[in-house]
């Protein structure tokens, strides 16, 4: 499967907030041997030794509709919401998205709602810093 363009930078920038990474990609062979999502990480809880574990999609839309490019992340993203709610029940999945596109496009009524109505969990990186800004879980 093709490699998102900024996926390199999310890793990184994963991995400078204490991520481990666990996978690249994280394969969906246990649902669908053609599925796989960009990256796997996990990282330890505090005191408690447990760990954290999330499976990120990563998005740079860098074509010509982003709205188009919205509503494509939006139906893999559930997609692969489901498939883990079968395989890897403990895995969080996040989308991440440039800070430029939550900025502009994703402050739209439409995409807001969309966000909230199916529980969208976001990664905003700064593709310029190559930091990740803000969490929303």
């Amino acid at each position: 499967m093709a490699k998102d363009f900024y996926r390199n930078l999310v890793k990184e920038a994963l991995e400078a907030e204490g991520w481990t990474i666990t996978h690249d990609p994280y394969p969906m062979d246990k649902w669908d041997p053609e599925w796989e999502i960009d990256l796997g990480a996990e990282r330890v809880i505090g005191a408690e030794k447990n760990t954290r574990q999330i499976a990120v999609e990563v998005k740079s839309f860098l074509g010509l509709s982003p709205a188009h490019q919205f509503h494509k992340s939006l139906g893999q993203y559930l997609n692969y919401l489901l498939a883990l709610e079968h395989v890897d029940k403990e895995r969080v999945l996040y989308l991440a998205v440039p800070s430029s596109v939550w900025n502009a496009e994703f402050q739209k009524r439409g995409i807001l709602l969309s966000i909230e109505r199916y529980g969208i969990k976001l990664i905003i990186y700064d593709k310029n810093s190559k930091d990740i800004i803000k969490w929303i879980h």
